[in-house]
């Protein structure tokens, strides 16, 4: 059977002639669409200039009661004007488009007055003040002069935001207290120093924007201040969302259809399955040091899965040798991806780069890719050191967990076909509005990342022993939506958490404990992993089945990413499947 759904290019040259032409329909969601993005864009300039408009640089968002007053009303007009448009009659990408932007204009609703971040979150207000600088000064897509008196507006309103703070703050949790202090002291070096390259190319602005700078940081010294003197005491908020508020954010998170009841049940199924995967490619490297184990030592898969893992971790990495080694398996991934024609890799570039400090804290590693209008597109694959003040033992437990193998999966999930490759193609997508370009499925883009790691091991990368950190990394996916679930609609404790991680997991205790904390930081996010990368698994199995003998993974690869950063749902819909 020959497959239904579009090519790369058949899309996009459909997306192009959509740009011409349709329906009265059509007219009117898109100028209910642009006029909303025009104001969103507005009220959140921060994340204009994450995706390459450059209009609002010099300014940062309005965290007062009157701009969160008309961040919502907004919103209310925009949901009234989306319910006087047939979404029958829409045509092209505005099907999938107009029911995109209805779900996160709720969602945004939703936050604002109901999950109110404002007043529980202090790490909310670092894409004030770290996000916003660093985006303007990593990326080259303004001379220097330019990058700098931007940059030198938006230190200008430091003070006002960490006013509004102050004022906003209530009762948060002290998790995201403490995180918050320790990323405004990265983002005080940040201000007060890794400015100093983009001021050595334009010195004739060091003397306007030096006093500028040392108010922000005296701002920005203040608010830590603060934070630690005032604000940390009170915060006794519940980290937990409980249920009604997590099932709520977890549909609008995922974008899918599936409930927190059916997620459950397919992660412990999977979590079954992985093992088993686990144990059946471990038992052959078992035998390989263990030559004359007995059967009985053989049917113990924890043990045998284990002991292959801890030979794996001995194969560490340092603080000093992780960035170089990030960049060779770089590059053995991308001449793998070519070599098996697994998907058309970008031509866009893609750089390895330390994380910078104030961001560390959360996530081992991440990909920083450019915003669809971004005319210099360089990707930021971004490895995270452990921090100055760690100790040796828990450094070494780091690397065992970080170990050579496992970074080439990582490089994998972060780069190449992963985060880097998917969001080069999906900024290559036209429609008629922005909404795919702003309002990015994380679900999609999480899972597609987990798939790649999949579609690599399954095609032999790095043999056995990449494949045994590849089923590690899915049983982790898979653990991490049960911690979520758990955690937030449930009780699960502290120990619980490290227990389930350590023992069923084979995660190394420092892994543990950081994930712990991301879990209780980031209600939800956990979940677009497994989630996504179920949906991807259904869809591909889908495709294949439809295709039957015609199918082929590169085409049906190109296809996928062709669609943007729609949820899978979407990207189903559209194929046909």
């Amino acid at each position: 059977m020959r497959p239904r759904y579009l090519t790369l290019a058949a899309l996009l040259a459909l997306a192009a002639s959509r740009l011409f032409a349709g329906s009265a329909a059509d007219a009117a969601f898109e100028r209910i669409a642009n006029d909303f993005i025009e104001s969103y864009l507005r009220q959140n300039p921060e994340n204009a200039t994450e995706i390459g408009d450059h209009r609002f640089d010099g300014q940062l968002t309005d965290y007062s009661a009157a701009g969160r007053q008309a961040a919502a009303a907004t919103l209310r007009s925009t949901l009234a004007a989306l319910d006087q448009v047939n979404p029958g009659a829409l045509t092209g990408p505005d099907r999938v488009d107009a029911q995109i932007l209805r779900q996160r204009v709720e969602y945004e609703l939703f936050t604002l007055e109901e999950l109110r971040p404002f007043e529980c979150n202090p790490l909310l207000y670092q894409t004030s003040f770290a996000d916003s600088i660093y985006d303007l000064s990593a990326r080259g897509q303004a001379p220097a002069e330019v990058r700098l008196r931007m940059i030198a507006q938006r230190l200008a309103a430091f003070p006002r935001v960490v006013a509004e703070a102050k004022a906003n703050l209530r009762h948060p949790p002290r998790a995201s207290t403490e995180t918050a202090i320790d990323q405004v002291a990265g983002t005080i070096r940040l201000v007060r120093d890794d400015l100093e390259s983009l001021l050595q190319q334009a010195p004739a602005l060091r003397a306007e924007v030096a006093p500028i700078q040392a108010r922000a940081v005296a701002a920005l010294a203040d608010y830590r201040a603060w934070l630690q003197q005032d604000l940390l005491p009170r915060s006794t908020g519940d980290f937990r969302l409980g249920e009604k508020l997590y099932r709520r954010k977890l549909r609008y998170a995922l974008g899918s259809d599936l409930t927190p009841e059916t997620i459950m049940a397919r992660a412990l199924q999977e979590k079954a399955n992985i093992t088993e995967q686990l144990y059946a490619t471990a038992r052959p490297l078992y035998l390989r040091s263990f030559p004359r184990a007995t059967p009985a030592e053989l049917a113990d898969r924890p043990r045998v899965i284990k002991a292959v893992l801890d030979q794996l971790a001995e194969h560490s990495l340092t603080d000093d040798t992780i960035v170089d080694r990030a960049k060779a398996s770089l590059a053995r991934a991308t001449e793998f991806v070519r070599q098996h024609q697994l998907v058309t890799v970008p031509e866009t570039p893609v750089r390895v780069i330390v994380v910078p400090e104030f961001a560390r804290g959360v996530a081992i590693a991440y990909c920083q890719s450019p915003g669809a209008l971004e005319p210099k597109g360089e990707t930021f694959f971004a490895i995270s050191p452990t921090p100055a003040d760690w100790p040796p033992a828990r450094k070494r437990s780091f690397y065992r967990e970080y170990n050579e193998y496992m970074l080439q999966d990582l490089t994998v999930h972060e780069a190449m076909p992963g985060h880097y490759l998917q969001i080069a193609h999906a900024n290559q997508f036209r429609a008629p509005t922005l909404v795919r370009t702003l309002f990015r499925s994380g679900s999609f883009i999480e899972g597609w990342a987990v798939y790649g790691e999949r579609v690599m091991a399954e095609a032999g990368f790095g043999g056995p022993e990449v494949r045994m950190q590849q089923l590690k990394m899915r049983l982790r996916t898979t653990i991490n939506a049960i911690l979520d679930q758990r955690i937030h609609m449930g009780t699960m404790t502290e120990p619980e958490a490290i227990d389930l991680m350590m023992k069923e997991g084979f995660q190394e205790e420092g892994e543990a404990v950081g994930k712990w904390r991301r879990a209780i930081l980031t209600s939800t996010q956990l979940s677009t992993y497994f989630v996504g990368a179920i949906e991807h698994d259904d869809l591909r199995a889908a495709a294949e089945r439809h295709d039957g003998a015609s199918f082929n993974l590169r085409r049906y690869h190109d296809t996928v990413l062709s669609f943007g950063n729609a949820n899978v749902k979407y990207v189903r819909q559209e194929m046909g499947l």
